[in-house]
C-alpha cells in the first residue's frame, strides 16, 4: 500500500506567525491535541500527494480561535512559513491516537456509504464540512447529486467503521435524491416559461 493512501488532513496551513518561522494551521476537526502532540508531520497538497514532504514538529501551541502554531524543523524565518501557506497538513492514519467506539476522525467517514434507515441509498461521503453547530457530511451519488447532512445524533443513527456505513434517520426533507452536485449549478432545468 503506497503512503499516500494512509495520509489523514490535520488541517492547513493559512499563514506565518511572527518572525522565526513559526506557521499558522487551521485544525479540522474539534480538537487540535493531534496537531499540538505531534512529533512530525508532512505538507503537501492532498491525501493522494506521495510527493508530501515531512517536517519534524519543533514546538507548538494554541493560536487564534481554531488554529495552532507549529515550529517546523527547517523553516527559519517568515518568508519561509509564507512559502508553505495553503499546505495540506497530513500524518499517516496509524500515527493518530485510538479514540472510543462512539468518536471518528473525519478520514473513517470519507467514503461511507450512506442510508437511510428504511434502506434508501443516498451515496458515499465525498468531504466533511466544519459548520460549528455540527459538522456537515457531503453526500454524492453516482449521478453527482449532493446531499448535506448533518452529525447530529438526531440524524446519524449508526456508524459501522467496519463495514464503512451510515444510517441517517428518515426525516421529512432530509435528502432530496434529485439535488444538483453544485447549488450555483441548476442542471437541466428547464425555464416554464420558456
Amino acid at each position: 500500500m503506497a503512503r499516500a493512501s494512509r495520509l489523514v488532513e490535520l488541517g492547513r496551513i493559512v499563514g506565518a506567525h511572527g518572525l522565526r518561522g513559526e506557521v499558522r494551521v487551521r485544525f479540522f476537526g474539534d480538537d487540535p491535541l493531534h496537531l499540538i502532540e505531534a512529533e512530525q508531520v508532512l505538507l503537501g497538497d492532498g491525501r493522494e500527494d506521495e510527493r508530501a514532504q515531512p517536517y519534524v514538529v519543533r514546538g507548538a501551541g494554541s493560536g487564534r480561535a481554531n488554529e495552532v502554531r507549529l515550529q517546523l524543523a527547517g523553516v527559519r524565518d517568515r518568508d519561509a512559513a509564507e512559502a508553505l501557506k495553503g499546505s495540506l497538513v497530513l500524518a499517516e492514519a496509524e500515527d493518530l491516537e485510538p479514540l472510543e467506539d462512539d468518536e471518528f476522525y473525519w478520514h473513517e467517514l470519507v467514503g461511507c456509504e450512506v442510508t437511510t434507515e428504511a434502506g434508501t441509498r443516498v451515496g458515499t461521503v465525498s468531504e466533511i464540512w466544519e459548520t460549528g453547530a455540527h459538522d456537515v457530511l457531503v453526500v454524492r451519488d453516482e449521478a453527482g447529486h449532493q446531499n448535506l447532512i448533518p452529525t447530529a445524533r438526531e440524524v446519524t443513527r449508526e456508524i459501522d467503521r467496519e463495514a464503512r456505513r451510515i444510517v441517517i434517520a428518515d426525516l421529512p426533507g432530509l435528502i432530496d435524491l434529485g439535488a444538483t452536485a453544485d447549488p450555483q449549478d441548476p442542471g437541466d432545468t428547464k425555464n416554464p416559461d420558456g
